[in-house]
């Protein structure tokens, strides 16, 4: 059995490798969008080594199994509109799933989500939490799950009426309003990612100016300290 400290050890490591990853992966899948070819191949590649990452550094010959079958299966198919077909599930099921992980949070006998990474951070520091700041948390959990569940039906809503390329497209049928494929990619595979990033940048902006006392200065601190709350915390987030 593997010893906790070996298991931080893998946790740090997969981090920025994760995050290279994520990031490749809204571009590759847009080119896929652009340009067609072997792009779409590139980026399921992307997403597969990204979900296999963490067994795979744990040494566990089941996942190198798995991606080498998905490897050579995407070697074959590159170039098929089928793997084009399967790009357009990942935003609808990434924002669907983070809209739920939110949203569940929120159930009664719960604490919920942004409300726990808050009392961690100032629980880091040795700072009480501020009055207000728990109802404030709750409320901006909410939120952040309203916005994703949206982001999430937009999503499906653009894969099904994409054209060329869209399910019903591919399926022979005419969409009630035809969107074109680049509009779907822009949205799907970039705009998205610029939504809930202005979202979380105003919301820092405003929380700065609603609770001056806090145990960060700056964004770059915020994101250092988010950091330092550790593996073992952000897998009880996912529980």
């Amino acid at each position: 059995m593997e010893d906790p400290a070996g298991r931080d050890r893998i946790a740090a490591l997969a981090l920025p490798l994760e995050v290279l990853l994520v990031v490749a992966y809204p571009v590759l899948a847009h080119l896929a969008g652009a340009r067609g070819g072997p792009w779409a191949a590139l980026a399921l590649a992307d997403l597969a080594l990204l979900l296999l990452l963490r067994p795979l550094l744990h040494r566990r010959w089941w996942a190198l199994g798995v991606l080498a079958l998905l490897l050579a299966w995407l070697a074959a198919a590159a170039g098929s509109a089928w793997l084009e077909l399967l790009l357009l599930a990942p935003p609808v099921l990434f924002t669907g799933w983070l809209a739920w992980w939110f949203a569940r949070s929120l159930r009664a006998g719960h604490a919920p989500l942004v409300e726990r990474i808050v009392v961690a951070l100032y629980a880091q520091a040795g700072w009480p939490v501020p009055p207000g700041l728990p109802g404030y948390a709750r409320r901006l959990t909410a939120a952040w799950a309203a916005l994703l569940a949206f982001l999430a039906l937009a999503n499906a809503l653009l894969a099904l009426c994409a054209v060329p390329g869209g399910v019903l497209h591919a399926f022979g049928v005419e969409p009630w309003v035809a969107v074109p494929h680049a509009a779907w990619s822009w949205f799907a595979n970039l705009l998205n990612y610029g939504v809930v990033g202005g979202f979380m940048l105003a919301e820092f902006q405003y929380r700065k100016r609603r609770f001056p006392q806090r145990p960060y200065r700056n964004a770059f601190e915020f994101a250092r300290r988010m950091a330092a709350l550790g593996p073992a915390f952000w897998r009880g987030l996912l529980r």
